[in-house]
């Protein structure tokens, strides 16, 4: 199982390795993240080259959708998601990680 990393371990993890004053690196994390959420709020795509492409998708709308909660039916009207694409380099990286069998 994939282990949870927070904003606040990748500040830690770049003022580490960058030795620049966390302040500022959580100053420029923050920005950045900004930036992604108004390109996708102006419906602008976000391509990071070797990473992957940040992008919005549009979900169709449903008159019968289900609230899990109450199980009260609901209807939905067509919106855009957020999506993520790996890019090849972040694929290849991935493909080469080792599975682990699991041992019941």
């Amino acid at each position: 199982m994939a282990n949870k990393i927070t904003k606040f371990d990748l500040v830690e993890a770049i003022q580490t390795q960058t030795k620049y004053e966390k302040k500022i690196v959580q100053t420029i994390i923050e920005s950045f993240l900004e930036q992604v959420k108004s390109s996708l709020t102006n419906q602008s795509n976000i391509e990071l080259r070797g990473f992957g492409t940040f992008e919005l998708r549009l979900r169709k709308g449903r008159n019968s959708a289900r609230n899990p909660k109450t199980g009260q039916t609901v209807s939905v009207k067509p919106h855009y998601v957020a999506a993520f694409r790996a890019g090849q380099e972040l694929k290849k990286n991935l493909f080469e990680i080792p599975v682990e069998e699991n041992q019941d």
